[in-house]
């Protein structure tokens, strides 16, 4: 199982991304779009992950006691080199202590923490070029020049920051995901309440 956690968004604010991506997505921008089944804010990618290691997970993530975690969305943002736009998620010491004590249970089953440093939010887009996807290698370097022109297109197209209404994450989950040519697929294994 290829597994992670991450915190579910709340209807309101899948809905005011929903009407984002609606004004940012043409037809023809080579981009392929996460579709709101998907969308989330990643604590800690696991990775492949054997039986003892899942059964393991269920039981520390289910002692983890942590209170509810106010989020808020920030500015949209890109991640060039890996053709990446995205909603960004400020790091407040909540969410950040959060995180931090998901690593310490996940820790216990063998997991390590990633060597990049913890930088929330929820991929929109992704260019299906070199860095951007799967299956790039056949589809050519004109594929992957529209790719990037898509997302230079969204960049020209920001000209204020949206608002996002803030939620209160009361819960977080363990997803597993499925990889496949028109993108990621995500499973929930667990969900483990914020109290």
């Amino acid at each position: 199982m290829r597994l992670f956690i991450g915190i579910p968004l709340s209807a309101e604010v899948i809905g005011e991304i929903s009407a984002l991506v609606t004004r940012y997505r043409r037809r023809e921008d080579g981009l392929r779009w996460a579709t709101p089944e998907t969308w989330h804010i990643t604590l800690q990618f696991l990775g492949d992950t054997g039986p003892d290691q899942y059964q393991c997970l269920l039981a520390r993530l289910g002692e983890l006691r942590w209170p509810p975690v106010p989020v808020g969305l920030e500015d949209l943002g890109f991640f060039d080199r890996t053709g990446i736009f995205f909603a960004g998620v400020p790091v407040t010491p909540q969410l950040l202590g959060l995180q931090q004590s998901v690593i310490a249970a996940t820790s216990r089953c063998g997991f390590a923490p990633e060597s990049r440093p913890f930088h929330p939010h929820i991929t929109l887009a992704r260019a299906r070029g070199k860095n951007g996807g799967q299956g790039s290698e056949s589809r050519g370097q004109g594929s992957e020049v529209r790719d990037r022109l898509g997302l230079a297109g969204i960049k020209r197209q920001i000209q204020r920051q949206p608002a996002f209404t803030r939620f209160t994450a009361a819960e977080f989950t363990l997803y597993e995901s499925f990889l496949g040519p028109g993108g990621s697929r995500y499973e929930i294994h667990g969900r483990f309440p914020l109290e």
